[in-house]
């Protein structure tokens, strides 16, 4: 037998993930944001504490949001780095479950490690545990089954010779990547084992890039040749698989445009002459009108989720035929596409290979022209005294980015009218629109600036947002993180009250000034947001948030600019049919109305096979 080390179940976990490196030097799990309670601390956090130097821990000041912040960091790493996070059992646990379903959407990588209940069952019911009458082994972390891509529950120290290994091999395999939790019984966290020492040398996990099936290439370079006018919908897997170049050269190659979804915008930059923007209904209009005419969609990296596809309203031309790039089988063939599992990368590079010097061309170079024109005119400064639009936001910040400059958002207004409007750098957007989680953006913000210091972020944020989370501002501030926050008060939820609107419903519930309340709220968020140590001030106008936005280069802590935005219009260019269902008998005139334009939409839908 090897020779062993005696250690503590959780002071074996953090060894093991100190050690476990990518092919670049570092390590994978980069650290463990925490926060500590009964079912975690004197197991894992004495644990974590004597490896501070080797495993760095953070304290943040929410569990979910604290999740949420690693998940971004994650994905501005594209999968290639990741970070955990540990809370007690209860109620610190079940906070984090919302940002294990964020992760799940997206495939991101994510390793959650909460405190269970005692697996020896001396002090049943401990202090938080859930009691189920029926099933002895549930606990409050059985919550976390339906939104990870494995989940454990260690109830003894050995158990993690297989499951530590289990896990990182899920968060580093381009198909099946995702959310991992193990759940960690609080009184095995503090059990003592002989665990060998070959257990705890160092490992490198390498990204892998699977090579398409060669009949199902073949497949679509015969689909291809025999298109006329085909085009391309790139995702957020050729962000992941390191593509970008291979797809630009492949559009340029073979002449063929593409539109990004909301995950692949940024992977080329929008001066690329063969970029359309988006598709969907937060698509450009000269996006959408490739969609409606091509007669081959070619997706790459994208799931086809209903945003992208205009509820399937989107790719419309009669004969139409889909095909879908993706690492697993379950994406690549859905809407009964013509599916090829393989890395996007080299998948694009055999399709390539196969077309050699086939050309299409058959896009309209003024349909692209006119659609950036008409993006300068509805962000063009307001030349009236009244309350701007969040497009004229949306071109203040434009005008002052730089090739560094990154927008982030994930919910409200601000992510479809970014889709459309915002004029992306390479590498110089970062949306969640997978889950579309209120309260991911500082957090988020917060992991994108720590996974790229060298980059300007840009955090878009309504109101509504802010109130749902906005105490990792606290922390940045802590940590000295810098980013900008550009804060949109349009006083309630306006993104939500447009679309209620839009449904036939009445205006209620959204806007604070629709709500059974006695007096609206006057919210000072530049105090709130100064009250946690953030540089806080309000711009007058967009000229002042213009200027406000380069002052702010110049601090190490996050800038917070309030700007008052009016809530009635919405991006006021592009867009398409989005199915929200309208009821269909009992209600007055407008319902009708919105039922009838409900009705015509959904006659607009096809099947996508």
């Amino acid at each position: 037998m090897g020779k062993t080390i005696r250690l503590t179940a959780a002071q074996a976990m953090v060894k093991w993930l100190s050690v476990q490196m990518t092919e670049e030097g570092e390590r994978f799990i980069e650290g463990i944001w925490a926060i500590f309670g009964h079912g975690n601390v004197a197991g894992l956090g004495e644990a974590l504490h004597g490896a501070r130097d080797a495993f760095p821990t953070w304290r943040g000041q929410n569990e979910q949001t604290m999740a949420h912040a690693a998940i971004a960091y994650a994905k501005a790493k594209r999968r290639r780095r990741a970070q955990a996070v540990t809370s007690s059992i209860g109620p610190g646990a079940t906070n984090m479950v919302t940002a294990a379903a964020l992760a799940h959407v997206n495939r991101l990588p994510l390793l959650l490690i909460p405190g269970d209940v005692f697996a020896g069952r001396g002090p049943d019911p401990v202090l938080q545990q859930i009691e189920d009458f029926d099933d002895g082994t549930v606990s409050a972390n059985d919550c976390f089954r339906p939104v990870s891509r494995y989940f454990d529950r260690i109830t003894r120290p050995e158990h993690l010779l297989t499951c530590l290994p289990r896990a990182l091999s899920v968060m580093t395999d381009p198909a099946s990547c995702g959310p991992v939790c193990l759940a960690f019984c609080q009184d095995v966290q503090a059990e003592a084992h002989d665990y060998p020492e070959a257990f705890f040398e160092p490992r490198i996990w390498r990204i892998r890039r699977p090579e398409p099936d060669p009949r199902e290439v073949a497949d679509v370079i015969a689909a291809l040749r025999a298109a006329k006018r085909p085009m391309i919908v790139s995702g957020g897997g050729v962000l992941y698989s390191g593509a970008e170049e291979t797809l630009a050269d492949f559009a340029a190659r073979h002449d063929i445009p593409f539109v990004e979804t909301q995950a692949g915008k940024g992977g080329l930059g929008h001066e690329d002459a063969h970029n359309f923007g988006s598709p969907g209904v937060t698509g450009s209009a000269c996006g959408n009108d490739l969609a409606a005419r091509a007669d081959l969609v070619i997706g790459v990296g994208t799931r086809f989720q209903d945003f992208t596809t205009g509820s399937r309203t989107v790719f419309a031309a009669p004969g139409r035929k889909l095909i879908s790039i993706n690492l697993t089988g379950y994406d690549a063939s859905k809407h009964g596409a013509l599916p090829v599992v393989g890395d996007a990368k080299v998948t694009l590079e055999r399709i390539s290979a196969g077309l050699g010097d086939t050309r299409f061309g058959w896009q309209d170079p003024a349909a692209r022209r006119e659609w950036q024109e008409t993006v300068r005119t509805v962000t063009a400064a307001p030349n009236h005294d009244g309350l701007p639009s969040d497009a004229q936001v949306i071109g203040a910040v434009q005008r002052q980015a730089r090739d560094n400059t990154v927008a982030m958002c994930a919910a409200g207004t601000m992510p479809g009218a970014l889709q459309v409007l915002w004029q992306a750098a390479k590498g110089g957007y970062h949306m969640e629109y997978g889950y579309s989680c209120m309260g991911y953006e500082i957090a988020g913000a917060m992991g994108i600036k720590l996974a790229a210091p060298e980059k300007e972020v840009i955090c878009f944020i309504g109101d509504g947002s802010y109130m749902m989370a906005n105490s990792e501002l606290a922390t940045a501030v802590m940590r000295r993180v810098p980013f900008t926050i550009v804060l949109t008060d349009n006083r309630g939820f306006g993104c939500i009250n447009r679309l209620q609107q839009e449904c036939g419903g009445a205006e209620f519930n959204n806007l604070y000034k629709d709500c059974a309340v006695e007096q609206p709220p006057g919210i000072d968020f530049v105090a709130h947001a100064a009250a946690m140590g953030a540089h806080a001030e309000k711009a007058a106008d967009i000229a002042d948030l213009e200027a406000k936005i380069v002052a702010a280069r110049v601090r190490d802590i996050p800038s917070v600019i309030v700007i008052d935005t009016e809530a009635v219009s919405g991006t006021g260019a592009g867009g398409h049919w989005w199915d929200v269902a309208v009821p269909q008998a009992g209600g007055p005139a407008r319902l009708e109305k919105a039922r009838a334009r409900y009705e015509a939409g959904v006659a607009g839908r096809r099947d996508l096979d």
